[in-house]
């Protein structure tokens, strides 16, 4: 199935060095926000902490929840309004090792129940995570996602060549800071399951960046005095009415979780409709260009 033909000849070579231009200004007002906030907004897994979902009857403002709990003795509270309706609502309490997820949950519990009655919430879920466990987890999440790039780029090395392998690895690292700076400025929640977004995005992007690639390396040895310029830039027209068709399923399935998904998997969904887009744009627009500029400086073979 062709959604666009493949002798098609879109210039995305003649406008790399802009289209990188404008992936370094993104990253930049990426990292200039998370400063700005003062980092991330760590979720329970990395932040440490109690996390207690509540769910009312009916309808309640934040700041009667906040002046109901001021009194609990846990430390400054965080609440933020989870669900439709301002009914369901995220109590976030820093807290002591020591002090059990039961022990803290009951005492919030009870604390609700003296301001707005018996019956009139329920408790959905409570979880506690201590601080030196929150950041081992955030550490390890960090290792996770820079071992899983690694890998990748060592892959495509092993599979391709040297150039192949840098491009892919800056393409990827591009891919996880625009969707971090993304997640940074809508203020979603860094956790778990966002690590989990971005090791889906890193496998991803890799798998076009591979198909592109070999299709490169297909044409360089069916031109060999071609251009190099000249041959990455028919690849990714021959290659384009896949990607489309790729990404564009892909993104069906990613916008539907997003809309009917829930809250608790807004972040995560968000995540993959960003990075799988930056995905697809740097592997245009990032690692095939790059291929050409190290192959221009290794004198490998005459470009455009």
């Amino acid at each position: 199935m062709e959604l666009i033909k493949n002798d098609l000849n879109i210039d995305f070579v003649g406008h790399r060095r802009i289209a990188m231009a404008i992936s370094a200004v993104l990253i930049l007002l990426s990292l200039a926000v998370i400063f700005a906030r003062g980092g991330l907004n760590y979720g329970i897994d990395f932040a440490g902490g109690i996390l207690v979902h509540v769910r009312f009857q009916q309808a309640r403002q934040v700041v009667e929840i906040r002046e109901a709990l001021s009194s609990i003795g846990l430390g400054e509270s965080d609440i933020q309004d989870f669900g439709s309706g301002a009914t369901e609502f995220l109590v976030r309490l820093p807290v002591e090792e020591a002090v059990a997820t039961q022990d803290a949950s009951a005492r919030v519990a009870s604390t609700l129940t003296q301001k707005f009655g018996e019956g009139s919430f329920e408790v959905l879920r409570s979880e506690l995570v201590g601080p030196r466990v929150g950041a081992e987890l955030r550490e390890r999440a960090i290792y996770a996602v820079l071992f899983a790039t690694v890998v990748m780029g060592i892959y495509i090395w092993f599979r391709f060549q040297w150039r192949f392998a840098i491009g892919a690895a800056v393409a990827l690292f591009h891919d996880v800071l625009i969707t971090i700076g993304a997640l940074a400025v809508m203020n979603y929640e860094f956790d778990l399951s966002i690590v989990a977004a971005l090791l889906t995005i890193v496998g991803f992007s890799v798998n076009d960046t591979v198909v592109i690639s070999d299709r490169i390396r297909e044409n360089m040895r069916k031109s060999r005095k071609e251009s190099l310029a000249a041959i990455v830039n028919r690849s990714i027209n021959e290659t384009l009415s896949r990607t489309i068709i790729t990404t564009g399923t892909a993104e069906i399935v990613i916008l539907a979780l997003f809309l009917l998904g829930g809250n608790v998997i807004h972040g995560f969904a968000f995540s993959l409709l960003v990075g799988f887009i930056a995905g697809v744009y740097s592997t245009v627009y990032i690692a095939a260009p790059l291929v050409i500029e190290l192959d221009r400086f290794a004198g490998a073979r005459p470009i455009k």
